[in-house]
């Protein structure tokens, strides 16, 4: 059976292991959303496995390679299907690299690059705010997918479109309002648990005593990171050696680059978005979306490489090695991102960017679920009302338009209408008419000279019975007209 195959035109569209490929794709991306965002936070703030906490750049680099690995197996699938069984593998891989570097497989260089970029943002951000906050304030990126499909791909959205992303902006932006004074803090409430269950007689010293916010801080620093995974190491002075590999254990989020990466990761994600799928969606193309996926995946190859291994973290992952704090969190981490790559794909080849966005957004109300159980988020009333917010563009947004207008009538081109009577057509003109040898006779039979008593055929004789009184004159031309009327039938 095949994978992704033809629906038949009851189905409205290609299935996969028989269920629509658009409905199936949306749904595991949203659970794959969740998960994928969780994960990404909790690898950023556990306890590194190694002596060294495990290099984004590399995880990127990873998730590229087996993006690639996977859509090279559903092209070589694609491709073998439309294929004899006995064909070489030769024929296969000659046919996709054929299709992978020909054509206009260098639009998808620009895309690749922008998405290597929207990844390493990705961590920056989720390293630096919890999960609930980070899928937040990254719906922004619906706002920025909105603009360039109407700027790029020439769209149009009805106003209540329009309102519903003036609402999501309003939603972003009170969700982002109770963190931008903070400093280098983390973000995640643990006040109510520091009073009344302090983890140091120095922090309950300070509870009792009414300190100031500095000292505060000092003793926050030391225990916020291992609050969130569990841990119960408490860091020794500030002036000892090995202090670094303590902030590698305990990180301190600065919210500040949370909100400035998440942002930027929106935008770019948007321009991205958009812009993949009107390279996908091309009509002048006949390349699939494994092939696409290919070229994205290939093309990404080089900035995570070049620019993310080499350039950023080279000197580091020579010291500490290329798998330096890698365990099974990591290696999860980037199989989903892996494949969710691919799920985002899909879902804008089989549905549009917009709908992908929009079917991530449901995953907030699942990833705040876990943040509250896991990573002991904290609930204030400005950051429900903005999440309702969110919530509601989303429906409103993705939701049908119930009162349409009526279509505009299609613009026909005026054209003067040339019609051809064939009962008024001259016979004169027609040049290429054959001659009539009796056309002399035919004019006979158009005498008014009638027989004064008409033809009287006697059943079984041939004899014609002619009336006497009628002249010679008369009688001849009433057998011409018999003689042409015979020819002519």
């Amino acid at each position: 059976m095949a994978l992704i195959e033809a629906s038949p035109a009851t189905m409205g569209g290609p299935t996969l292991l028989g269920m629509p490929v658009k409905q199936v794709s949306l749904i595991t991306l949203t659970f794959q959303n969740s998960a994928l965002i969780l994960l990404m936070h909790y690898s950023r703030m556990m306890p590194p496995s190694g002596d060294h906490r495990y290099f984004t750049s590399t995880a990127i680099f990873l998730t590229e390679v087996i993006k690639l690995a996977i859509s090279l197996t559903f092209a070589i699938y694609e491709v073998s299907r439309s294929l004899a069984p006995s064909t070489p593998a030769t024929v296969i891989f000659e046919q996709i690299y054929n299709a992978v570097f020909s054509g206009d497989g260098w639009k998808l260089a620009i895309p690749a690059c922008l998405y290597t970029l929207q990844n390493t943002l990705q961590y920056v951000a989720v390293g630096n705010l919890d999960p609930v906050h980070f899928q937040i304030l990254y719906q922004l990126k619906i706002l920025t997918t909105a603009i360039f499909t109407v700027t790029m791909l020439g769209r149009s959205l009805s106003p209540k479109r329009w309102v519903a992303l003036v609402i999501l902006t309003m939603g972003v932006s009170i969700v982002s309002i109770p963190s931008s004074g903070s400093k280098e803090t983390s973000f995640m409430i643990h006040d109510m648990t520091d009073h009344f269950f302090p983890r140091s007689v120095h922090e309950l010293g300070q509870v009792a005593n009414g300190m100031g916010e500095v000292a505060r801080e000092l003793t926050k620093r030391t225990v916020d990171g291992l609050a969130d995974v569990g841990g119960s190491l408490m860091k020794r002075s500030a002036t000892y050696e090995g202090i670094e590999e303590d902030q590698n254990l305990a990180p301190v989020m600065n919210y500040s680059i949370g909100l400035s990466a998440v942002i930027v990761a929106a935008l770019v994600s948007g321009l991205t978005g958009v812009y993949f799928e009107k390279v996908l969606k091309d009509p002048a193309s006949a390349a699939s979306v494994w092939t696409r996926n290919i070229q994205l995946s290939f093309y990404s190859l080089f900035p995570a490489l070049f620019v993310g291994i080499f350039f950023k973290d080279g000197e580091e992952i020579a010291k500490h090695g290329f798998f330096d704090g890698y365990n099974w969190v990591v290696w999860a981490l980037i199989l989903l991102q892996a494949f969710g790559g691919v799920l985002a794909s899909l879902c804008i080849n089989y549905a549009d960017n917009i709908a992908k966005n929009f079917a991530t957004s449901i995953s907030i109300v699942i990833s705040f679920l876990f943040s509250v159980y896991f990573f002991n988020v904290g609930v204030s009333l400005t950051f429900l009302i903005g999440t309702v917010l969110v919530l509601a563009s989303t429906f409103l947004y993705s939701g049908p338009d119930r009162k349409r207008g009526r279509p505009p009538p299609i613009n026909i081109v005026n054209y003067e209408k040339t019609t051809i009577d064939p009962m008024n057509t001259p016979r004169n003109d027609d040049k290429l008419a054959v001659p009539n040898p009796l056309e002399n006779v035919k004019g006979m039979g158009l005498s008014t000279s009638r027989p004064s008593s008409p033809c009287a055929i006697i059943p079984g004789s041939r004899r014609l019975a002619v009336s006497t009184e009628t002249n010679k004159a008369d009688h001849e031309g009433w057998v011409g007209e018999m003689v042409a009327r015979d020819f002519i039938d």
